[in-house]
This record gives C-alpha cells, sequence and structure tokens, in this order.
C-alpha cells in the first residue's frame, strides 16, 4: 500500500527546497572527492582505492544513520527475513553496483562526457515511472522540460569549443558503462520508494548504506586498494562525505516516498549545475562563462515544466499506484 500524504513533505514549496538542497550536497561531493583523492594520495586510474575511499564513505555513513535511528527509538534489528533481503538487494544496487559502474566508465571516458551521460539517469526514472506508477505518466510537458534539462546539462558540461562534442565516440567499458551506472541508479531509487512504503526510510537508507558500503570496501581491498595519508584534514572531509551521503539519500528518500517520481527527480538536473558552481569556489575553476548562466536558466525552466505537470489520473485514483508496483 502506498504512503499516506504527508503534509510537510508533499508540500510543493518544501519538496522544491529540500530536493534543491540535496542536489547542492551532492554538487558540493565532486570537489569533495577530488580533494579527497589528492589528500589520500589516490592516482587518477587506481579504481580498487577508489572503491575503498567511497566503501567507507557509506559504511560510515550507513552506520551513523542506523545509530540515529536506534537513539530516536526506531526499530533498527527487528526486522523480517524478507525486509533484510530488499534492504540488501538496494543497497548492492543502489550503492555498490552503480558506484562500480560509474568509476569504471569514468576511468576510460572524460568527465565532461560522464556528466552528460550519467544525467540520463532522471530520464530513465521518468521513463520508469511512467510504466510502473498509474499517477505518474509521461506527459508533453514531462517530455519537454527533461528535453530542456538535458539541453541545460549538457551546456554546462561544454568546453572552449564543440569538437569534442561533435567528435562521437562510444565504447562499452566507457560512456556504455556510465549510462549503465544511471539506468541503475534511476531503476534501484524507484525500488527504493516501492519498499519505503512498509520500512522506514532513516533504517531503510542506513542499512542499504551500510550494506553497499561493505561490499565496495570488500570489493576495493580484494582488488588491492587501500587507503594511505590519514590527517586530521582527509579525516574531515571523509566524515564530511559521509555525512552528505547519509543525509542527502536520507531527505531524497523521504521524498520519493510520499511524492510522484518524476517530481523529485526532475531536480536531478541540479546536481551538475551545483557541482560546476562549486568546483569554481573549491577548486578554482573558470565560472565566469556565458555557459553556467545560460545552463542555470535551462535548467531551472526544465525544472519547472517537468512540475507543473498534472498527474495523468485524478487523485482518487491514486491508490491504484501501490496495486501497479506491486
Amino acid at each position: 500500500m502506498p504512503s499516506p500524504a504527508h503534509p510537510f513533505l508533499t508540500d510543493r514549496k518544501v519538496v522544491f527546497l529540500l530536493a534543491l538542497f540535496c542536489c547542492m550536497l551532492w554538487g558540493s561531493s565532486f570537489p569533495a572527492i577530488k580533494n579527497g583523492y589528492a589528500l589520500f594520495g589516490i592516482a587518477p586510474a587506481d579504481i580498487a582505492s577508489k572503491l575503498v575511499f567511497a566503501g567507507w564513505r557509506f559504511l560510515i555513513a550507513g552506520l551513523s544513520l542506523v545509530a540515529y535511528a536506534a537513539l530516536t527509538g526506531k526499530t533498527v534489528r527487528g526486522l523480517t527475513p524478507r525486509a533484510w533481503g530488499q534492504i540488501a538487494l538496494l543497497g548492492l544496487t543502489q550503492t555498490t553496483l552503480q558506484y562500480v559502474f560509474f568509476y569504471i566508465g569514468l576511468a576510460h571516458t572524460t568527465g565532461v562526457k560522464s556528466s552528460i551521460m550519467n544525467a540520463t539517469g532522471t530520464f530513465f526514472s521518468v521513463l520508469l515511472a511512467h510504466f510502473i506508477y498509474r499517477n505518474d505518466r509521461l506527459s508533453y510537458g514531462k517530455a519537454l522540460g527533461c528535453a530542456v534539462g538535458f539541453a541545460g546539462v549538457m551546456i554546462v558540461n561544454l568546453g572552449s569549443g564543440l569538437a569534442g562534442l561533435l567528435a562521437f565516440d562510444f565504447t562499452l567499458l566507457g560512456e556504455g558503462f556510465v549510462i549503465i551506472a544511471a539506468f541503475v541508479l534511476a531503476a534501484a531509487s524507484i525500488y527504493g520508494k516501492r519498499i519505503s512504503q512498509g520500512l522506514d526510510a532513516i533504517v531503510m537508507t542506513g542499512w542499504q548504506l551500510a550494506i553497499g558500503g561493505a561490499a565496495l570496501l570488500a570489493a576495493g581491498y580484494a582488488m588491492g586498494g587501500g587507503l594511505g595519508r590519514f590527517t586530521p584534514a582527509s579525516a574531515a572531509l571523509l566524515a564530511y562525505l559521509a555525512l552528505l551521503s547519509s543525509l542527502a539519500i536520507s531527505i531524497w528518500s523521504l521524498l520519493l516516498k510520499y511524492n510522484r517520481v518524476s517530481l523529485v527527480t526532475a531536480f536531478n538536473f541540479m546536481v551538475p549545475v551545483f557541482g560546476a558552481l562549486l568546483s569554481a569556489v573549491f577548486l578554482g575553476e573558470s565560472i565566469l562563462e556565458w555557459r553556467n548562466g545560460v545552463a542555470l536558466v535551462l535548467v531551472c525552466y526544465g525544472i519547472w515544466l517537468v512540475t507543473q505537470a498534472q498527474p495523468a489520473v485524478p487523485a482518487a485514483a491514486a491508490g491504484a499506484e501501490g496495486r501497479a508496483a506491486s
């Protein structure tokens, strides 16, 4: 059964603000991760150590959420075997599998193309929701909003010219794996929405992050990876990334639990925009370019188009959502 309406978390203004806050946190992860690689001495091609870095980040984030849930009186251990299986599947897909595909793909293509390809996750979310939920059908407004938002993502990732964009070069291990990662994340997010109807979102998020992080750690160490140069600065940055993950994913899971998938995932277009803005601040990259302003306008307009689109069925039929997903 779908969760009953939540007066606060279904308020349109609250959804907008919380979704933008999550995107800002995720956008900050781009400069934070780059600085983390430098602080821990992780080479660009060292995928194993990157998995270890990610594993510790998500394991710490997950266990912190579980501890918070326990302190606030939530049930964190007395779950059914079915619930444990669902959470484990979510963690191994949304956290482990998605991250592995993304970083292998990132190692075989450019950062610009990876950012553009990774934005396809929003399209996957909207399309999957169209086939799964009866009250979340694809409409002209949603399609147009996605197209406009995607154009903004492309513009913010343009280099000094169009040559790199026009020279289409596609490989399975590069661009293909980035697209697979985007699809895995989109599908796992919708699966997380489904199982969150019967689970506490904070407990679910905490355990899936911990399980996914542990799997990343096992894979990274098995491949010969590791972390060095532990300093107060590197430890503080790892702690920030863990807090970022636990807070953003928890809020996002709550928003998905009480709102239409397409309404929430439309804001994913803001992640690369925030990433560009914050990278300019913390990495000293150029921001005073026309593309940043144009991209921000297009992305915001795309979000407005998608979120203004009305459900395809009246509110009275919203109960069909749970039956369509079961």
